[in-house]
């Protein structure tokens, strides 16, 4: 099951990839669809919100049938390494839950496409270790997940704030096949 999700999260990204090469005339600079240099690294800093819900048979089911979930609001620090029209990354997290969950906190790396003028499509995979409150144990376990990333330009907010770094971020992350975690953010690239 778990190696399935990955292979299709791969296949699913492969296309992106592909679509996001340029097309143009090569030139002595090479650059990404933003502009930016095409190779080198960038680090980023950002703020998420979101939901983790758990299942009722994961290790974070309750003797009483019940089930882990909360709000979280995460911080995330990273870095990407572009290669042209692809990127790889890794990244950080730290996220304060609420309700059942106490801390989250985990690494993991990204494999994506950068698309449009500024945006992302990407694939992750890491660790993560979940604490949770009352009587829900502590528990660390591998997470997978998709995600999107759209700068200013790319949803018409260009002049609002120029060159800034600022993108949405959407990503939909899974617990070893045992939660559904959907976060958005702001993240500031530098």
């Amino acid at each position: 099951m778990k190696a399935a999700f990955l292979a299709a999260v791969i296949a699913a990204a492969l296309p992106a990839t592909v679509n996001a090469q340029d097309t143009g005339a090569a030139s002595d600079t090479a650059t990404a669809p933003d502009g930016t240099p095409a190779f080198g690294i960038e680090p980023y800093i950002g703020v998420m919100g979101g939901y983790d819900s758990y299942d009722r048979r994961s290790e974070f089911g309750s003797p009483r049938g019940g089930k882990m979930n909360g709000g979280l609001i995460q911080g995330v620090a990273g870095v990407n390494i572009p290669l042209g029209p692809v990127f790889v990354g890794a990244e950080g997290n730290v996220a304060k839950g609420f309700s059942d969950i106490d801390w989250e906190y985990g690494v993991k790396g990204r494999l994506g496409a950068r698309a449009g003028d500024s945006g992302m499509v990407y694939a992750s995979a890491g660790y993560e270790w979940v604490n949770g409150r009352r009587a829900y144990a502590d528990h660390s376990d591998w997470i997978y997940g998709v995600g999107v990333e759209v700068g200013p330009k790319d949803i018409g907010l260009g002049g609002v704030t120029g060159n800034s770094g600022v993108r949405l971020r959407l990503e939909v992350d899974t617990y070893d096949f045992d939660s559904i975690r959907p976060m958005a953010g702001v993240i500031m690239h530098f």
